[in-house]
C-alpha cells in the first residue's frame, strides 16, 4: 500500500507562535500512540515568525482522515483555531524514499 504524506503551513496571529507550537507538539506526542502515523514533524519558519509547518506521513490517506475524527484531535483543533489567522495546505504527496523513511510496501 502506498503511503500518504502532506505538508501544511499554519499562519498564527502575531505573538501566538509559541503557544501554537506548544499545542502542536502536544499533538505530535499524541501521534506516538497511532501506529498509522509514521511521521508528524512540527517546524517553525526561519523566514516568517508567524508561520509553522507540519509535515506528516501516514500509512494511507484513510488513516489520516480517521485521525481527524478522534476526540483528542478535535480538542487540539479547538484549542488551536483561535490562534490562527490562516491555514495553507502546501500539498499532498506519495513518499518514495530517503533517510528516515521505511518505504512503501
Amino acid at each position: 500500500m502506498r503511503k500518504f504524506g502532506m505538508m501544511v503551513r499554519f499562519i498564527v496571529k502575531e505573538g501566538k507562535r509559541d503557544t501554537f507550537l506548544h499545542i502542536l507538539l502536544g499533538a505530535a506526542r499524541s501521534m506516538e500512540e497511532l501506529k498509522e502515523c509514521e511521521m508528524y514533524m512540527v517546524s517553525s519558519s526561519n523566514d516568517d515568525p508567524d508561520s509553522v509547518f507540519v509535515y506528516e506521513i501516514w500509512s494511507d490517506e484513510k488513516a489520516h482522515q480517521a485521525s481527524l475524527e478522534l476526540e483528542s484531535t478535535q480538542e487540539l483543533i479547538k484549542q488551536a483555531q483561535p490562534l490562527l489567522s490562516g491555514v495553507e495546505r502546501a500539498g499532498t504527496f506519495t513518499p518514495e524514499g530517503g533517510k528516515g523513511f521505511t518505504g512503501n510496501e
